[in-house]
């Protein structure tokens, strides 16, 4: 499907406030039907994973990698080397490709060997948002049942009943 366009889908008079939601949608969708220089996604193991861009022929200095507003970019520009080419068959365009990342991926780190531009991504997720084990204390204070099923709350210490029924 060629010319895909979020508005046709989803109209968006029917949602309000997710207009950056539609404009990210708009631009993976043009994004995606361009497929230079190609690329893999690598996924190293359940907290890393490898961007790997074909660059052949590109040097160090005419590759450029950002990273802004949750952006992953890479820029390739080709400087003039004063070469005569009679035949060029090794594409040496231009480009920006550009990776949307998740909220707690970040680069830690990037690798240019045999044409191969490897980017490394990790995703780290802050200890507050990290599950966690709650312990259960034996003297919570919460809801408890006594010997007859009648629910008492507080601390279990305050519900021990006199002979005569009170406290």
């Amino acid at each position: 499907m060629t010319g895909l366009n979020v508005q046709h889908l989803f109209p968006r008079s029917a949602f309000v406030g997710f207009d950056h939601l539609f404009d990210e949608l708009d631009r993976v969708a043009k994004q995606a039907q361009d497929n230079y220089p190609p690329h893999n996604i690598v996924k190293v193991d359940e907290h890393n994973y490898l961007i790997e861009l074909a660059v052949a022929g590109f040097a160090r200095d005419e590759l450029e990698i950002e990273v802004k507003d949750r952006t992953l970019t890479v820029h390739g520009e080709h400087k003039n080397r004063g070469r005569e080419y009679l035949h060029k068959g090794i594409s040496a365009r231009k480009f920006n490709r550009t990776f949307r990342l998740s909220e707690y991926v970040q680069v830690t780190g990037a690798d240019l060997v045999d044409g191969i531009l490897a980017i490394q991504l990790e995703v780290i997720i802050p200890d507050e948002m990290r599950p966690r084990k709650i312990e259960i204390s034996s003297t919570s204070r919460g809801i408890t049942h006594d010997d007859t099923g009648n629910k008492i709350s507080g601390s279990p210490e305050s519900h021990f009943l006199t002979e005569s029924g009170t406290k």
